[in-house]
């Protein structure tokens, strides 16, 4: 635990009575609650849940229970050509309901992206490129605005490095940026969600971990474009990058003083992907299942990957790319849980380090006489006897008990 010095505490927490008096020589159960720490996947798989939709049947709420036993935080689906692929429709009231099923829950959501050329509205191909910018900082604000209060963190943009030069498929935010440049591009997302929503998160987040993505964040922060979050993604599904790559990923995108959110993580439990591939997207087989042998290795390399990120300080989130393999991205075998709904080896391994060696259990403690009790432990929201309190630096609080 020494490495994690930046994610601790180490409090002094006074606890009252209803009446305002310290309560001396009492025992209380001090628990934590939640993590501070954002350790996120993608919720996609519970939409229908969360809807009460007839496909939702006692796996999905099986998945439920197993995603909110270790993750605090929600990616959901606002890929345009799904949520809108007839103008007009958008699927707003379903992923609402989505994201307050989640917040209900204590999940912090985020929606993602609000503009990508890939999974874009198709219709767009029928506009001119001023009409595709209008339309794309309509699309925008309604969204910010519609999820407000609910969804107050979003990918705001997704990979501008190959944005004006993406040939895998035609679509309209391609060539608004080749037309206008990336740094326009970006400017009109950040500023459409910034206006609609001031206090909301915003990150620019990009697969391109090349000295390309430093070069565009640096000319977006020197535009004036504020940035709240770099999204850095890590689909590994050509094998685990090691503790010394991550490491030196981590610290390149560090310079630039802002928090660094993984946004897309991936390690795979099966064959890897061959390593000449260059889009990820290229390969498709016809079957990849998980194996015991690869069960094994995404274990190891999971918990070494999770000690890593949260190790470096200037990390504050880290989303899992998939709770299951069942419908997961290219067939990969990247889920923490098999198609059958059972856990993988690598699901307990996170969970042990979420909810066992970075937690504090329900743990009995004795007051003083000045009705004073330690608490030490990871940054976030913390009980004594199941009134709330916030852990968040070194110090004093004081907890006045409910009647």
């Amino acid at each position: 635990m020494s490495s994690l010095q930046h994610r601790r505490a180490d409090a002094v927490v006074t606890v009252l009575g209803p009446d305002g008096h310290p309560l001396a020589d009492t025992d209380v159960v001090v628990a934590q609650e939640r993590h501070a720490f954002l350790f996120g996947n993608i919720g996609f798989d519970l939409v229908a849940l969360a809807n009460g939709e007839a496909e939702a049947h006692e796996r999905s709420a099986a998945l439920a229970d197993l995603w909110l036993d270790v993750f605090n935080a929600a990616t959901l689906p606002f890929y345009w050509g799904t949520f809108e692929p007839v103008r007009g429709r958008p699927d707003t009231a379903r992923l609402l309901r989505a994201a307050r099923w989640f917040a209900e829950r204590g999940v912090v959501v985020k929606g993602h992206p609000l503009a990508w050329h890939t999974v874009c509205a198709p219709w767009l191909l029928d506009l001119s490129t001023d009409e595709i910018a209008d339309v794309q900082d309509a699309r925008i604000r309604r969204e910010v605005a519609d999820f407000a209060g609910v969804i107050d963190t979003w990918d705001v943009i997704n990979e501008v490095v190959i944005m004006p030069v993406f040939d895998k498929e035609p679509n309209g935010l391609t060539r608004l940026a080749w037309d206008r440049g990336r740094i326009p591009t970006i400017r009109l997302a950040f500023d459409a969600a910034r206006q609609t929503n001031p206090s909301a998160t915003l990150l620019l987040n990009d697969f391109d971990m090349s000295t390309a993505y430093e070069c565009l964040i640096e000319g977006v922060l020197e535009a004036g474009i504020q940035v709240d979050a770099i999204g850095l993604q890590s689909h590994m599904h050509q094998g685990y990058w090691g503790e010394e790559k991550t490491l030196a990923i981590l610290d390149r995108f560090a310079r630039f003083g802002l928090p660094l959110h993984l946004t897309e993580t991936t390690l795979l439990s099966g064959e890897l992907m061959p390593a000449h591939i260059e889009d990820l997207n290229d390969h498709q087989v016809a079957s990849w299942p998980s194996t015991p042998e690869g069960e094994a290795r995404q274990a190891d390399e999971i918990e070494r990957h999770y000690r890593t990120l949260v190790g470096h300080p200037a990390v504050q989130a880290a989303t899992y790319w998939g709770i299951t393999d069942d419908g997961a991205w290219l067939g990969a075998p990247g889920g923490l849980v098999r198609a059958d709904g059972t856990p993988k080896p690598a699901y307990d391994a996170l969970r042990r380090l979420v909810k066992d060696e970075w937690w504090l259990a329900p743990t009995t403690r004795r007051t003083s006489s000045t009705g004073r009790v330690p608490v030490s432990g990871l940054l976030g929201a913390y009980s004594v006897d199941g009134t709330p309190f916030s852990l968040e630096r070194d110090g004093e609080v004081v907890v006045r008990l409910e009647g």
